[in-house]
């Protein structure tokens, strides 16, 4: 599936099947795991604000990408003056996921990182379920 997703990936970038990925020793460079930024914008400024609403969230991607909680969930609202929100980090057996929250202007920036492979299409599902708003996801294997 990672070599399928790959080569997909360079045909959209290059359309070619020889991959961009930089050489790291002798031999094709083989990707370790894939992070998936999911940016959501027009998200509902009160899910956003709401630690509850995050609390549920968590949970229910880590549920849906296949993925196991190592730890709990680490949460704090901070800011500086008008630009304050909720940012959270969970680690997964296989990584973490970050997530921060902007609540002036409707956003929502996740970040899951793992080195099991996982649909970042179906991740961002659930966050638009979560809070809304229209998703933009890319992509990167490292």
């Amino acid at each position: 599936m990672f070599i399928a997703m790959e080569r997909h990936l360079c045909e959209m970038a290059n359309h070619s099947d020889t991959p961009t990925l930089t050489l790291v020793k002798p031999g094709r460079y083989v990707p370790w795991g894939m992070l998936a930024a999911i940016d959501l914008h027009g998200c509902d400024e009160e899910r956003l604000a709401s630690s509850d609403n995050i609390r549920r969230f968590v949970p229910a991607l880590i549920a849906a990408i296949g993925m196991r909680a190592h730890g709990g969930l680490m949460m704090d609202r901070f800011g500086d003056g008008g630009l304050e929100g909720w940012s959270a980090l969970q680690f997964i057996e296989t990584s973490s996921i970050t997530m921060h929250a902007d609540e002036v202007f409707g956003r929502l920036f996740v970040d899951i990182f793992s080195c099991r492979p996982f649909d970042p299409d179906l991740a961002a599902e659930v966050a638009v379920e979560h809070f809304g708003g229209s998703p933009t996801v890319t992509v990167i294997r490292r």
